[in-house]
């Protein structure tokens, strides 16, 4: 079974494929509806994807929407391509391309102007799986190492799974005399396009939504009862999602310095604020399960301070229609790299554990069971 399109653009604070692939391949049954309400890079929609069952996901944050509808987009290589050489036939001149230093030393003049062709067609029309999946083929190599050989990324020298900030990327490039690169585009989409999309043989089905998962207006879309929820809420003390990939935010359409807003996150002022954040995702969540739905929440902590995580996640749910079954360590009993090593030095994770629980039919309100 290939999974080489759940790597289609790197997010690090994915959970490993393996956590809702093995539940759902030894637990879920034809018919099924997966939810993920902290959908974050699709794991848990790719995982529906690769077991035939249709998947939905939630987030607030654009790049995650952007990334996790490519992980349900269906379509081919050749199209990918074709959608790209469209876009630069059609659009000659960019209507904007930024500038400064940092634009200066990350993208070669040539490439900056190909990325802000592209970006300005994908901002006025990202409706097709095409699309989709080109947008996220780009995100993905948007920035990223320097190859000795065949280029893989569009930037000069960068990390892959977060865009540095400017002031730093500048001080590190100037210092090292690191120039842009000149690539051609085309041939990083087409390769990507190949490996990600070249042999994926399932139907990806569900939908993405751009919403906070805090408000019900969010699940609205939701349109079947959902079997089973897994989802990796924002670990406490994680902050700064939305300003660690500013760079890909721009290509959606976001502002050309980095934002450090948080709209739509989840509350870190106090463990009690976020704690009543996602007591009422799981509340939400209720709304749309059905009877004897299942919830799978993977979560910790990164913070200095000592934050019993597990309590925490217990607190959470204790006045929602969940009840917790059963919880554990997500060490070495999970099978996959554990999400926490992804923030800290190796062998200096904060424990991080998997809990699961039920829906109590006999908790939900009137309105609940009727939705």
């Amino acid at each position: 079974m290939a999974t080489t399109l759940n790597g289609i653009c790197p997010y690090f604070t994915m959970f490993p494929l393996s956590f809702p692939l093995g539940v759902l391949k030894h637990h879920a049954v034809e018919g099924d509806t997966v939810l993920d309400p902290f959908v974050g890079r699709g794991t848990t929609l790719y995982a529906g994807r690769l077991v035939g069952l249709p998947a939905y996901g939630i987030d607030s944050n654009p790049v995650a929407v952007a990334i996790s509808e490519a992980k349900l987009a269906n379509t081919s290589p050749s199209q990918v391509v074709a959608a790209a050489k469209r876009l630069l036939a059609q659009i000659k001149t960019p209507s904007e391309v930024p500038i400064g230093d940092f634009w200066r030393l990350a993208f070669h003049a040539d490439v900056l102007n190909a990325l802000c062709r592209l970006r300005e067609g994908l901002i006025a029309n990202c409706e097709s799986q095409t699309r989709k999946a080109l947008r996220a083929i780009i995100l993905g190599a948007l920035h990223g190492p320097r190859a000795k050989q065949q280029p893989s990324y569009f930037s000069n020298q960068c990390p892959r799974t977060y865009a540095p900030k400017p002031r730093y990327a500048v001080k590190f490039w100037t210092e090292n005399n690191s120039i842009p690169p000149l690539v051609d585009c085309l041939n990083i989409i087409e390769r990507r396009a190949h490996r990600y999309f070249g042999d994926e043989q399932t139907n990806g089905q569900g939908l993405v939504v751009a919403g906070d998962s805090q408000t019900i207006n969010s699940f609205k879309h939701v349109n079947r009862k959902v079997a089973w929820i897994i989802t990796s809420p924002p670990y406490y003390g994680m902050r700064t999602y939305l300003p660690d990939q500013w760079l890909r935010r721009w290509f959606l359409g976001g502002p050309s310095k980095v934002n450090y807003a948080n709209e739509g996150q989840l509350s870190h002022a106090s463990e009690r604020e976020f704690s009543k954040g996602l007591s009422a995702v799981w509340s939400n969540c209720a709304k749309v399960a059905a009877s004897g739905c299942r919830l799978l929440i993977r979560f910790g902590a990164i913070n200095d301070r000592k934050i019993d995580s597990l309590r925490l996640l217990k607190e959470s749910l204790a006045e929602t229609s969940w009840k917790i079954q059963t919880w554990r360590r997500a060490g070495s009993a999970a099978k996959g790299r554990r999400q926490a090593d992804h923030f800290v030095p190796a062998g200096k994770a904060i424990e991080e554990y998997d809990v699961w629980a039920k829906l109590d039919v006999g908790n939900l309100s009137r309105k609940d069971r009727t939705r």
